[in-house]
């Protein structure tokens, strides 16, 4: 008894998502210009970076199932999903730390022998980082977070829905507040 195969003509996500027919579609050229950015901002807020890798792979995956992409909206819509998952992500992570602190479950992973305690103090400073911007708003996480991964006023006035002339201000405004966050909580220069 022969099966009978039927055969059926699928088109990839992205060509249905952007509505070509085209294999080298748009998705795939903007995911080969932002996602190295995307992972290396995720890694610097979230302090690892397969986590990183994780969510970015997510933010694609619900770029191509977004319908209606244009171009000046693509690029904020991006880094808006991405910084928001990030910050979930580190928030989820703080809560877990301290219920494993509270049970009494701490893990230390050192790099290398010879570099523990700079390993530990360079581990323990990003610790420090990552739990003041969570206790920021997210507008001002998310302003010094994608500055420090090298976005343009410009870049960070479309993708936060900002007035590009607003972005100075709004920004030194988070400098100071994380300033002032860390030094009553940790009581040290930044």
């Amino acid at each position: 008894m022969a099966a009978d195969i039927v055969t059926t003509n699928v088109q990839p996500i992205e060509e249905v998502a952007f509505g070509r027919a085209d294999p080298t579609s748009r998705f795939e050229a903007v995911f080969q210009e932002h996602y190295p950015r995307i992972v290396a901002m995720l890694a610097r807020l979230m302090g690892d970076r397969a986590h990183a890798e994780e969510i970015a792979a997510d933010v694609f995956c619900k770029l191509s199932r977004r319908s209606a992409l244009s171009g000046g909206d693509l690029t904020a819509w991006i880094y808006r999903v991405a910084t928001n998952a990030g910050l979930d992500a580190v928030r989820s992570n703080s809560r877990r730390r301290r219920r494993e602190q509270q049970a009494g479950v701490e893990t230390l992973r050192l790099a290398s022998p010879g570099g523990a305690l700079e390993e530990m103090l360079r581990a323990e400073r990003c610790a420090r980082v990552r739990a003041v911007l969570a206790t920021l708003k997210p507008r001002e996480t998310q302003l010094l977070l994608l500055r420090a991964n090298g976005l343009s006023y410009r870049e960070l006035a479309a993708t936060l829905g900002i007035q590009a002339g607003s972005i100075g201000t709004l920004l030194a405004r988070a400098e100071t507040e994380f300033e002032r966050k860390f030094r009553a909580r940790y009581g040290e220069a930044v």
